[in-house]
C-alpha cells in the first residue's frame, strides 16, 4: 500500500485576492492523486491554473508562518489542508 505524502502547490497568480495565491497544501498518494484532489475539490468545474511549483514531502516549517501555518487543516489524512474549506464532506 502506498503511503501518503504532503504536497505544496503554487499556481500562477490569480487576478483576485485569494488564499490560493499563497499556495495549496494537499496530502495524497502521489502527484497525480494530489492533482486529482485539486481538480475535484478546489477547481470544481473550472480549468486548473498553471502549476508553477510542486513541492513533494513539504516541510511544514518552511511554509508562511503568519498566514499558512496557523490555518492548516489535517495534514495526516488524504485531502486538501490549505486553504481550509476544501476538506471532504463525507457525502454531506
Amino acid at each position: 500500500m502506498k503511503s501518503l505524502r504532503r504536497y505544496w502547490f503554487r499556481f500562477e497568480p490569480f487576478n483576485k485576492p485569494t488564499p490560493l495565491n499563497l499556495g495549496c497544501g494537499v496530502t495524497a498518494y502521489d502527484t497525480d492523486d494530489a492533482a486529482r484532489l485539486l481538480q475535484e475539490r478546489v477547481f470544481i468545474g473550472k480549468v486548473m491554473p498553471k502549476i508553477v511549483e510542486c513541492r513533494e514531502d513539504v516541510d511544514l516549517s518552511t511554509l508562511d508562518q503568519k498566514h499558512v501555518a496557523p490555518n492548516l487543516g489535517l495534514v495526516t489524512v488524504r485531502g486538501i489542508w490549505f486553504p481550509r474549506g476544501y476538506e471532504e464532506t463525507n457525502g454531506i
